[in-house]
Order: structure tokens, then C-alpha cells, then sequence
């Protein structure tokens, strides 16, 4: 298969975000102390095995420039800058014409934070027969919902997930676009209803996952709220729960395909209670599956690596040792 580059759109305005995005462009407000959303989404592309990013930028494009540089983190940077603001699609065909016409690349919306499988979209995208793929995920109601029955009221659903997809921001291009007589405006409101017609766009789907645009205080809000006590990985995410003196509760997020680095803890006694997906621990001498509502100990100096067959949470009970792991092997690089 051809080469996939990372394509990320930078150049927006921000303007629901005011005053903060007068100073600092939307893809650097930091979503925790030190970590921007360019960040989240650089990090992710690179642990998807993605080795260049083609960054569109427009406004304040310069201070985007000034922390990634060339060289970011073993990501090559490239820029590609949109003098005069003409929309997603210009911006777009400003990159597919900076890159090679026969490399494939992943496009993002540069205010999305969000767990998906890159790495999975792109093995769909290839063997697919369209040749642009678009995730798309299950809307979640931005309010709490009422269920009656009757003339009464019989319960209270808090923002569920709706029986609707939409647009999460991500696509996979085989290629170039043809971009026909469109030379601007938005992508999402003029070539891909097009593509959309003519049987030429297909969908990537994942369900469940953390999934958010970054538009105003609020949103912003939320997603500073998710990532206090949560750390990215390069399998997924790992957050705290609980702390205390007596036990420590940590969710974790590992992506279907993925799996932790090969290691132990020396005090740590750990106990596993898988929430959702299936997969299988590895030690030094067997391995042991796991689905949903199993429950696996794991002692003090156990050898071991947790491997996702499929998206996958688990909380981790174990005894007060936050930092208690000593890594044996590492499959990524961090």
C-alpha cells in the first residue's frame, strides 16, 4: 500500500472560543496543563504509525509554527498555509496539492479530540471500494431526555447516545480528491454531499468512544474535566478513579489492537474487572483470555501485558502504588 500522510486543519478562527482564541490559535489550547488538543491529535497519529503531518494553518499560524517546528517528537512537520480564508475545502485541496498524488493521508478537523482506531480506519479505508472514508459515531444528546408513557412521565435519560450518526471530523483519501468546479466554502456542505450521491463515500463506525469537538467555554470546559485525572497512552488512556491511602482505582482504555508495554509491578496487587471488549493477558508462560464482567488477579512481580482483540475498558483495583511499574518491554515509542 502507498504511503499514508497525516493532514490536520489549523487554520480556523475560532471565534466562539473569544477572547482566548484572539492570542493563541484553536488547535493549542491546551486541554491539560502543557498538552494541547494538536497535541492529543499529533500523538495519536503517530502511534497510528503515521510519520509526517501535513498541518493546513491560517490564522495565527505562525505560533503553530513556532512550538512544533519541523521536527516534532519523531513527526516530520510539514506546512501548508492558507493565505486568504476560503474554507475547509480550499484548505484541503492546498494540502492533497502539497503532497504526493499517489499517498493516501488521514484528514482531521483540528478541534476534535478523540479515541478512535486510526490504525484500524486506515486498514478499512484500503481494502474499501470508496475512495474517501469518513468516521462517523453516534450522536450523544447535548441534553437529558424524558420517557413517557401515556400521559405521564415515566423516567430521566442524562445526554444519552441517539439513534443517529454524524460527521466526527476524520477521513481517509485513497488519493487525491477531484474537487470539480468547488474552489471554496466547506467540504462537509459541497463536495461530499456530491461524493455522497455518486456512491463514492464510505464510513468508518465506532461506537462508545470518547469523542468530542472543542467549540465553545463549555466543551472546553468538559473535555478539561475528562483529562484532570486522565493520561493518554499510546494504546489508548489510563485514569485515575480513586486515590486514597487505602486502594487506587484506575480505568483503562486500550484500542482493539493494541496492548501495554510488557511489565510489573514490585508492590502493586492489582486486580482486573473488565467492563467491556475481550482479549488476554500475557505472561511470561501463558496467556489468559478475558471478556466482559471477568475478573483477573495479578500479583506483586508478575511479568505481563494486556492485548485488546477488540476495544476494551477495565478498572484496575489494587493496592496505593501510582507509580509502581517497571516496564520490561516496550512496543511503542514514547
Amino acid at each position: 500500500m502507498a504511503e499514508t500522510v497525516g493532514m490536520i486543519l489549523c487554520g480556523g478562527f475560532g471565534k466562539r472560543l473569544r477572547p482566548l482564541t484572539e492570542k493563541i490559535p484553536k488547535p493549542l489550547i491546551e486541554i491539560k496543563e502543557g498538552y494541547t488538543i494538536l497535541d492529543k491529535q499529533l500523538f495519536d497519529l503517530k502511534n497510528a504509525g503515521i510519520n509526517t503531518v501535513y498541518l493546513l494553518t491560517g490564522f495565527l499560524g505562525e505560533r503553530i509554527e513556532e512550538r512544533y517546528g519541523d521536527n516534532y517528537k519523531g513527526l516530520r512537520i510539514e506546512y501548508v498555509r492558507e493565505e486568504k480564508p476560503l474554507g475547509t475545502l480550499n484548505a484541503i485541496r492546498l494540502g492533497m496539492e502539497a503532497i504526493d498524488g499517489e499517498k493516501q493521508c488521514i484528514i482531521r478537523n483540528g478541534d476534535v479530540v478523540a479515541d478512535l482506531n486510526i490504525k484500524k480506519m486506515i486498514h478499512l479505508g484500503e481494502m474499501s471500494d470508496y475512495p474517501l472514508t469518513m468516521f462517523i459515531t453516534r450522536m450523544q444528546s447535548p441534553y437529558g431526555i424524558v420517557e413517557t408513557s401515556g400521559d405521564k412521565i415515566i423516567n430521566f435519560r442524562e445526554k444519552p447516545l441517539l439513534d443517529y450518526y454524524i460527521n466526527a471530523g476524520v477521513y481517509f483519501s485513497k488519493g487525491n480528491l477531484d474537487f470539480g468546479d468547488f474552489e471554496s466554502g466547506d467540504i462537509e456542505k459541497t463536495l461530499f454531499p456530491l461524493m455522497a450521491k455518486e456512491n463514492k463515500l464510505g464510513y468508518y463506525r465506532e461506537d462508545g468512544l470518547f469523542w468530542m469537538a472543542i467549540d465553545t467555554s463549555k466543551e472546553l470546559e468538559e473535555i478539561r474535566k475528562e483529562y484532570r485525572n486522565r493520561e493518554d497512552k499510546p494504546w489508548g488512556y489510563e485514569k485515575i478513579l480513586i486515590n486514597t491511602e487505602k486502594y487506587l482505582t484506575k480505568e483503562l482504555f486500550i484500542r482493539e489492537g493494541y496492548r501495554t508495554s510488557f511489565h510489573y509491578h514490585e508492590e502493586k496487587d492489582e486486580t482486573m474487572y473488565i467492563i467491556s471488549g475481550s482479549g488476554y493477558i500475557e505472561f511470561d508462560n501463558r496467556k489468559e483470555y478475558f471478556s466482559k464482567n471477568d475478573t483477573i488477579r495479578i500479583e506483586p512481580g508478575e511479568r505481563h501485558s494486556i492485548v485488546a482483540m477488540e476495544n476494551t475498558v477495565l478498572h484496575e483495583v489494587s493496592t496505593p502504588h501510582l507509580n509502581d511499574t517497571v516496564r520490561v518491554q516496550d512496543y511503542y515509542t514514547r
